[in-house]
């Protein structure tokens, strides 16, 4: 059996279309077709079920996955073992993270992580959703819970807070707020609550019962840029916060605390690759904890 055919089925059964799976292998979309095609007559059996929307696995393409995912594995434990006698840094990692600690901090840390090794290339996905690492969405993972189950490496990063915040130019304009009523009648910047991907962001509920009239910003840049602005009052990461001199933060006695934590899949966690990237992460997050908790 082909592996390039069975790479080319793993990609569209995660991706669920085509397309998808093309734009990652880099490939015609046209190829994909064809090359699936061909899997399916070399096996004799239809592998999807292809609509407008997208492909379906059929009952033989479930039973194909499982096996090909088994191989995939074993595949990568391979790789893992003949990476570690290798001395330089090379090859794709792909970091998926929420996008405050993605651009606030992961991006500076990153870069130059990349600019010291020539031969690796690192992709920062810094977006307000969750990745999967057994559909291979992301090499390394970093979430906002830790994992209840699955077959994954998982350690803790850091606890961080968030606090309430407006521009200097707000309060200028709609005076001092010192304590949690003073909030009522204010705008607040916040995240859309059916986008939200973690239970860890309910931190928003506390100031929604206070504040009736809301500007709801899908990500985090967003809701940064708007406070900045002077338009309302937000809840925002204090690592991220404390770079902008604008900001001013409010209701001392409210605080919220959450923690980042790294995930990897147990088959290509120890590549020297996903190791160096993962163990950058822990020690530029270790050395900049006191940046993560509000004094």
């Amino acid at each position: 059996m082909n592996w390039d055919r069975i790479r080319i089925f793993l990609a569209v059964a995660r991706h669920g279309q085509i397309l998808g799976a093309a734009r990652q292998l880099r490939l015609n979309h046209a190829t994909v077709g064809r090359q699936l095609s061909a899997l399916e007559e070399e096996l004799g059996a239809k592998l999807f079920e292809r609509h407008t929307g997208g492909c379906t696995l059929t009952g033989a393409g479930e039973a194909l996955l499982l096996a090909a995912e088994r191989a995939e594995s074993d595949f990568l434990r391979v790789g893992t073992a003949l990476a570690g006698t290798a001395e330089a840094v090379a090859g794709v990692v792909r970091v998926g993270a929420p996008d405050g600690l993605g651009n606030y901090f992961l991006a500076r840390e990153l870069g130059a992580l990349a600019a010291r090794h020539p031969e690796l290339t690192i992709q920062l996905v810094p977006l307000p959703r969750t990745f999967s690492l057994s559909r291979r969405e992301a090499d390394l993972v970093i979430t906002l819970e830790r994992p209840k189950q699955g077959r994954l490496v998982v350690r803790k990063l850091t606890d961080y807070t968030l606090s309430v915040y407006a521009a200097a130019s707000y309060l200028d304009r709609h005076g001092p707020i010192r304590r949690q009523e003073d909030l009522a009648g204010h705008l607040f910047v916040t995240h859309v609550e059916e986008l939200a991907y973690s239970r860890a962001l309910d931190y928003a509920a506390t100031l929604g019962r206070i504040m009736r009239r809301h500007f709801e910003c899908g990500s985090v840049v967003g809701q940064m840029e708007a406070v900045r602005a002077g338009h309302g009052i937000g809840i925002l990461h204090d690592y991220a916060a404390i770079g902008f001199p604008e900001l001013r933060r409010l209701v001392p006695d409210l605080r919220f605390t959450r923690s980042y934590w790294l995930i990897a899949h147990p088959d290509t966690h120890k590549t020297r690759r996903v190791s160096e990237v993962a163990r950058h992460i822990g020690e530029r997050l270790g050395a900049a904890r006191g940046r993560f908790i509000a004094p």
